[in-house]
């Protein structure tokens, strides 16, 4: 159980998602018939915001949805899980979306249109500063402007946990302030050659964890989709292995993994166990269909990892 005071606030993307699912992605140039779609509540920083709250965290949510029809769409399950919503603004314009596309082998497509988002840049941060900084995590990702994020960062007192997901060029001041950064081994490339620009890329993702620190970020958690992940920190790197589930969709099971970490980093639990908790999260995420609505609360039973 994690207690009511750890307090956790996400600065980040609201977004409606349009899933469609279908038999395989289509290649380059073809066209395939869905199988189903349907709108559902999506965003990193909503999605976050919504598993850190259903896992037991106090949570409130800095971002923006637009005056149209989807910004109720979008906000639904935030409103359910007691996210706080005071610091998200109605803006002119629409909401943002994203188009998420998932194939019979669970692997997902997406493709991202702001909206909203794109208004949660530095002066609207900066309005919700004293949220920010009364915080025990603060919590970032890619889906809003750079100067938004790195505002963000410099407002916080307390643990910042930024997903930098998709990798956007930002403060090199904000990426050491990550504790952790949270990448998977993609944007952890990506990431290295922002802050070491032509320095190569490692071979192994323990390397690349190495190189990260190495470079200045306190502690890193590189996850691996059904391989778990690689947590590093002062207290040493270790190889946090994921449950064996069936998977029926992936999207949202990295934002699942964020918000369970950094529910339990309020919580005042060490980086390695919110990180072996954070996997058996994810695994739990990635057998339901869509975003927040795979997510658990603390009345689910959490996948195990078998000896």
């Amino acid at each position: 159980m994690i207690p009511s005071t750890a307090s956790v606030v996400v600065v980040g993307s609201i977004n409606v998602d349009q899933l469609i699912t279908i038999e395989r992605h289509p290649l380059p140039g073809e066209t395939l018939i869905g199988k189903s779609m349907e709108f559902l509540p999506g965003g990193k920083g909503a999605n976050q915001a919504v598993a850190a709250a259903q896992l037991g965290a106090t949570v409130r949510l800095v971002g923006a949805v637009g005056r149209d029809a989807q910004a109720q769409v979008a906000t639904a399950i935030l409103t359910r899980a007691g996210v706080g919503q005071s610091a998200v603004q109605t803006v002119d314009g629409p909401t943002g979306l994203a188009l998420v596309t998932v194939a019979d082998d669970g692997e997902n497509t997406i493709v991202v249109i702001p909206g909203a988002n794109a208004l949660v840049g530095a002066d609207a941060v900066t309005a919700n500063a004293h949220e920010i900084a009364a915080a025990a995590v603060v919590v970032l990702q890619g889906e809003i402007p750079a100067d938004g994020i790195d505002t963000a960062a410099r407002l916080a007192t307390g643990r910042v946990v930024l997903n930098l997901a998709p990798v956007i060029p930002v403060a090199a001041e904000t990426i050491r302030r990550a504790d952790p950064l949270v990448v998977n081994e993609h944007e952890a490339a990506l990431v290295l050659a922002q802050v070491e620009p032509g320095a190569g890329i490692p071979a192994t993702d323990e390397d690349l964890v190495a190189r990260l620190r190495a470079w200045g970020v306190a502690s890193v958690v590189l996850t691996r989709g059904a391989k778990g992940a690689i947590c590093s920190d002062a207290s040493g790197t270790t190889s946090v292995p994921s449950p064996v589930v069936s998977a029926v969709d992936s999207s949202g099971a990295g934002d699942a993994f964020v918000g369970a970490l950094s529910a339990r980093l309020a919580a005042g639990a060490s980086l390695l166990d919110a990180a072996r908790f954070a996997v058996r999260v994810g695994a739990f995420a990635v057998q339901g269909r869509g975003t927040q609505t795979s997510y658990p609360t603390l009345a689910d039973t959490m996948p195990e990892v078998l000896a």
